[in-house]
């Protein structure tokens, strides 16, 4: 058992993960993933699943040299190996690159337990693998995606979808909503409680002291001065003003595309895009196979790889774990930030004292 004096540099993390739709690439690079088991010097990973689909999994594409820790609780799990907790004991029937009933259900039940076990903290962070939003829906389930359903269940009215690769780091304002209703969905009070946010976590989980966060406009050109389109004049602006006034370091609004195709992006903490494929497609331009998605705002620290399902290489054996890989990693070194945070907001005196006295 780790040890409550453990500072949260020193601690091992307990990574839960959720496998997602078990006919995309999920487990694949979650078991590619703890191939390395270097990983291990740093984390307990806990996955949520069926001992019985990991092998069959496994033995599809030929990963014969890996096995999971089976146990019934993650209380249970050991801290050298990768643990799965074993969640129903159905039998799964795995059609690679098809939705399907089934594979919807477990997912939900893989994430309803992992999510549990968060709340009641049998682990620390949680990683998921990615969902088939569509054959999740369910009484249990009844949102676009994780993010909304992670920040219902810690009941949190506004989180931020937050993609990070290195130094960039790409909110949005509207989540998973039609490009048709975007427009409506445009408020000041929303535009300045997201980059309330967005500063919130880049100091606090990603150590940055004085954030600078590019807003990019919703019309081509930003709207020219309300040639096309006036939301930039009628809420952006203004909102971005209110947000400066309120010491937050926020700038724009920028064209998307001139913004993107030069290095303007590379001088922000972060960059907050009014809709989803308007920040995540140059994103995953830049940094797709590398890239992590973080949800901001929550009391909880979940990622999970900025990819989809990837039913059309599912089953083959191709899939990058880059992705997945880093999610773990960046929600190892939020917690561990977010700790820090805390107890040098609650006794900085003592925390400088103890740093200065590690220099003498």
């Amino acid at each position: 058992m780790i040890s409550n004096k453990q500072s949260s540099s020193e601690k091992k993390i307990r990574v839960g993960i959720s496998i997602g739709d078990f006919n995309g690439v999920g487990l694949e690079v979650i078991i590619k993933t703890f191939l390395d088991s270097r990983l291990m010097e740093d984390c307990i990973p806990i996955v949520y699943g069926s001992s019985a689909l990991a092998k069959e999994y496994r033995k599809a594409l030929n990963i014969l040299d890996f096995s999971f820790n089976i146990i019934a609780d993650a209380n249970d799990a050991n801290s050298k190996k990768a643990n799965l907790v074993e969640v129903w004991k159905e039998e799964a029937e795995i059609t690679f690159g098809e939705s399907t009933q089934q594979a919807g259900k477990f997912s939900f039940l893989s994430l309803q337990a992992a999510t549990h076990d968060l709340a009641s903290n049998k682990i620390d962070v949680l990683v998921t693998a990615p969902i088939n939003k569509n054959n999740i829906q369910s009484e249990g389930f009844d949102f676009p995606g994780h993010t909304e359903y992670l920040a219902d269940y810690a009941n949190v009215e506004t989180p931020l979808m937050l993609l990070t690769a290195g130094d960039l780091r790409v909110g949005t304002l509207t989540g998973h909503i039609p490009i048709k209703d975007v427009a409506e969905n445009l408020y000041h009070d929303e535009i300045v409680t997201k980059l309330e946010i967005f500063e919130k976590t880049l100091k606090q989980d990603f150590c940055i002291t004085k954030p600078k966060i590019a807003v990019l406009g919703l019309n081509p050109h930003s709207g020219d001065n309300g040639t096309i389109g006036t939301e930039e004049l009628e809420i952006i602006i203004p909102a971005i003003n209110e947000a400066v006034s309120n010491g937050i370091l926020a700038f724009g609004p920028f064209a998307a595309d001139g913004f993107f195709g030069s290095p303007a992006y590379k001088k922000f903490d972060g960059i907050l895009s009014m809709y989803h494929d308007q920040g995540l497609t140059p994103f995953k331009a830049i940094s797709f196979d590398e890239g992590v998605n973080f949800t901001a705002g929550l009391p909880i620290v979940r990622t999970s790889p900025d990819h989809g399902t990837a039913y059309d290489i599912a089953g083959k054996g191709i899939a990058s774990e880059l992705s997945f890989r880093n999610a773990i990693y960046v929600a190892i070194d939020v917690y561990k930030n977010r700790q820090d945070f805390k107890e040098l907001s609650s006794n900085p005196l003592k925390i400088k004292k103890a740093r200065t006295s590690k220099n003498e």
